[in-house]
């Protein structure tokens, strides 16, 4: 059981069949990323904060979508920005 109502509410699904492990963002400009993020109410996929552009939350903070998963092959986990909570 968690103790967040975001992650209570967002299960954790499968990246859709188009599924791009890019950060399209870091593309658009040139940048790299350490690790993938995918938010779990758009799919939006963005690099994690140990990249330097941090686009997963920031993302999360321009669009309130609060839930990403890893969108790194082998792993299978949640986050929620708003609580700073993890499955």
């Amino acid at each position: 059981m968690t103790s967040c109502v975001h992650l209570d509410a967002t299960p954790l699904t499968p990246p859709p069949s188009e599924f791009q492990a890019a950060c399209s963002d870091c593309l658009a400009v040139g940048g790299h990323w350490v690790h993938l993020r995918r938010c779990l109410s758009c799919n939006h996929v963005g690099c994690c904060d140990s990249s330097t552009a941090r686009h997963a939350s920031a993302h999360a903070r321009a669009s309130g979508h609060p839930v990403v998963a890893s969108a790194e092959p082998g792993e299978n986990w949640r986050w929620c920005y708003v609580d700073e909570v993890g499955t």
